[in-house]
């Protein structure tokens, strides 16, 4: 569980699958995002195509009006019928993000919950092994990734998807061949796109990484600042610090040049897009006659607006994608935790009306690690009402005692009795309810 090295994968369909059954609570949301992305994506062409109207009839002398008449009626027409469709198209967008983000937060809520109460069920032994800055990463920034699934990853994707679909449609049925030419450059931006998604994801994953090691290290060195500087380590663990932030700094930076490298590539290929659309449509004009001439220049000018379209998504698809990667990773990190098999067993029923006290231990044997016995074949038997101390020197095992009576710790052979029953008979929750411990520090 405190591995924090990730095995590379495209796509965990069966992590995705677990995230959206944290999601299944709230379908409703989800169906509700599907659908306003289908809508947005069916709306996302009606610009071009009004455009292309609004030059292309606009500019004739007697353009048919179907509402109002009069001179400009139908450049009045077409200008109410956009601004009507930006409305809705506002509205629309406002609720889709609205939607989007409200589940993400709504599945986040819901599995820091299950997370903590999993935390919380762990044998101690966890945590002498797993750092808690760890622990803490994984309830709080892993879980917080998970939120960008959602709010910006799988449903943004598919809408994004359906609205290229949309605009290709659209243009495709405008004119095939001229969109053919605006779509020369793409394997262009195809090679780009993957190179800057291998690129930012493995920084990703290293900055994620980074992240963890440096909460592990901060929360372990501020709980154990004593001891640092006890031993004037100050200097030395200063200098562990600095490794670990430069590392974070690092991954960070490589991040970023991916993006000022892709970014400006995506507006260079766009920009070519657009050349070749001018200079095949210029050549294609000089041959046409003056009355197909507006409608060449409509066509061209919706033609522009869509690759604006087309390049918008795919330009900003390449980084939702990376933050869908992320956030799998995170949720593959967390539903790590929440699969750990490590837990305190609670299949004791015992509850009795009253606890005399009676305390046994009949040859136990226990150690924290493998055969390493810190316990050996120790029995005694504590009266009711009986007051026992146990002295010795460091490590001899009398923590080890108390936190085995309330089962903090697993014995590794042997038996302990509170009035000659097995502890393990006893409902967990009683059990420890009915043991006093007063500790050295106050924690809670």
């Amino acid at each position: 569980m405190s591995a924090t090295k990730t095995s590379k994968k495209i796509f965990n369909t069966r992590v995705l699958r677990r995230l959206l059954a944290f999601a299944s609570p709230y379908k409703n949301r989800f169906w509700l995002a599907l659908i306003l992305s289908v809508l947005l994506a069916v709306m996302a062409p009606f610009r071009p195509l009004l455009i292309q109207l609004s030059i292309g009839m606009g500019m004739q002398e007697q353009a048919d009006a179907w509402f109002v008449k009069g001179p400009g009626g139908f450049i009045i027409e077409i200008t109410i019928i956009q601004i009507v469709l930006l409305l809705i198209e506002t509205i629309t967008r406002y609720y889709f993000t609205y939607s989007t983000a409200t589940l993400g937060q709504s599945v986040v809520r819901d599995m820091r919950q299950a997370t903590y109460r999993k935390v919380l069920g762990l044998n101690v032994s966890q945590y002498d092994k797993t750092p808690i800055g760890t622990l803490t990463t994984r309830t709080i920034n892993d879980v917080e990734s998970v939120n960008d699934v959602f709010s910006d990853g799988l449903i943004p994707i598919i809408a994004d998807l359906l609205s290229i679909i949309s605009v290709l449609t659209y243009m495709f049925w405008a004119d095939w061949r001229l969109t053919l030419i605006c779509l020369l450059p793409f394997p262009i931006l195809i090679v780009a796109t993957y190179f800057f998604k291998e690129s930012v994801n493995k920084s990703f994953i290293k900055v994620r990484n980074a992240v963890a090691a440096l909460n592990a290290f901060v929360q372990e060195h501020i709980t154990g600042m004593q001891l640092v500087q006890a031993f004037a380590a100050e200097d030395k663990e200063a200098k562990k610090f600095g490794e670990i932030n430069r590392d974070h700094r690092n991954a960070n930076i490589r991040a970023i040049f991916a993006y000022s490298v892709f970014f400006p590539l995506v507006e260079l290929v766009s920009a070519l897009s657009i050349g070749l659309l001018v200079w095949w449509a210029a050549k294609e004009a000089a041959l046409l006659p003056k009355e197909s001439a507006a409608h060449s220049a409509g066509l061209i000018t919706s033609f522009i607006l869509c690759i604006n379209l087309l390049f918008r998504p795919l330009r900003m698809m390449a980084d939702k994608f990376n933050v869908l990667q992320m956030g799998m990773i995170a949720g593959e990190r967390i539903f790590a935790v929440l699969d750990n098999p490590d837990v305190t067993k609670d299949e004791g029923r015992y509850r009795p009306d009253k606890v005399a006290g009676e305390i046994s231990f009949d040859h136990v044997w226990f150690a924290y690690n493998g055969d390493a016995y810190v316990l050996k074949d120790i029995s005694f038997r504590i009266k009711p009402g009986e007051t026992i101390a146990l002295v010795g020197h460091t490590g001899s095992g009398k923590t080890s005692i108390i936190s085995l009576i309330n089962r903090l710790y697993r014995i590794s052979k042997g038996a302990i009795r509170v009035d000659g029953h097995n502890i393990d008979e006893y409902d967990l929750s009683y059990l420890r309810s009915r043991i006093g411990v007063v500790l050295q520090a106050g924690v809670l």
